[in-house]
């Protein structure tokens, strides 16, 4: 998995003062060591109260901001956690239909020595590479590929684990033409039938049906700052109020944050991120990947096929319910 601090950082807005109070330390630093002063106290306490704004910071961020840490460039993105978390991985190519969306990647792997298959959106490492994947924008043809890979592991007896990283499924006229609705509609349908354990993980952004599409499954889990939403903020936006620059009102009231979906019932298990988002530290957000996925399954194999898609089946009956009162 990259590692982040190899590299010249990428701030985000909200993130300007503590860089400030971290280079200021680095300057502190730096003229301590070359006039050979000790000022190992001051440091500690510029780096106490570094410690302390980064956990202030990011403990009240907003829908929009969550979101910004969602999308953050250099976040792990599915295949680093694969990577990390699996003992062992092959990739898998092609929906046998002659294409192969690069958007979507999946294959087997064992994590502790258990067979599992493994699948979600990809999103670039950099630009000429988000281009390759389309930005995580799934074809058809991505998800009959994802279906044909679920329809194996189900033959084979194993769980299937799925990441979610996308903004929405592609929304070109080519995707059309080759049956975009119609392929996550059928994904929909037959994830339900399945026997074996499905974990769905959102890892950054989970847009719309472009996230539906590998989101059906036992157990829904999230990661603190990432966002599941029906649409975007900006694209709400532009829709109710004929304005993108009310996105950050559109996000209040989206409801995408996971503390939210966890409130409305929607959202399984909330997973901690290191201080400052996935991406500052991501082992060690693997690591509590890992250990969340282990635990669930470990949940899910006291039960049997049968009880495992009637709960999947009541588990998604249940969202959207609601009660009329009267005033």
């Amino acid at each position: 998995m990259a590692n982040s601090s190899d590299r010249r950082p990428i701030l985000l807005d909200f993130e300007k003062p503590l860089a400030e109070l971290e280079s200021r330390i680095t300057q502190i630093r730096e003229l301590a060591e070359e006039n050979e002063v000790d000022v190992s106290g001051e440091i500690r306490q510029l780096e106490e109260r570094a410690l302390q704004l980064r956990q202030e910071i990011f403990s009240g961020l907003s829908p929009l901001q969550r979101m910004q840490v969602a999308r953050h460039p250099r976040r792990p993105s599915t295949l680093d956690y694969i990577q990390a978390i699996s003992d062992e991985w092959m990739e898998l190519h092609g929906d046998r239909g002659g294409h192969d969306d690069p958007a979507v990647v999946g294959g087997v792997a064992r994590i502790d020595g258990r067979p599992v298959l493994m699948l979600g959106q990809q999103k670039g490492r950099d630009t000429k590479d988000n281009i390759t994947r389309n930005f995580g924008m799934a074809s058809p043809s991505g998800y009959r590929k994802a279906m044909r890979l679920m329809e194996h592991a189900d033959r084979f007896n194993m769980p299937i684990l799925t990441f979610i990283d996308t903004p929405g499924a592609y929304p070109g006229i080519s995707a059309e033409e080759l049956g975009q609705g119609e392929a996550i509609a059928y994904n929909l349908r037959e994830m339900f039938r399945l026997d074996v354990p499905i974990i769905c993980t959102v890892v950054g952004e989970g847009g719309s049906g472009g996230a539906l599409g590998i989101g059906v499954g036992d157990r829904l889990l999230m990661f603190e700052h990432s966002v599941y939403t029906v649409a975007t903020p900006e694209a709400c936006a532009a829709i109710l109020w004929k304005d993108a620059a009310r996105a950050n009102q559109a996000a209040e009231a989206l409801k995408i944050t996971a503390a939210d979906l966890k409130n409305l019932g929607i959202l399984d298990e909330i997973l901690a991120e290191p201080i400052g988002g996935a991406h500052s530290d991501p082992l060690m957000a693997a690591e509590t990947l890992k250990e969340a996925i282990l635990r669930n399954l470990a949940d899910l194999d006291q039960l049997t096929n049968q009880q495992r898609r009637e709960l999947r089946y009541q588990k998604f009956r249940s969202i959207g319910v609601f009660a009329e009162t009267t005033v």
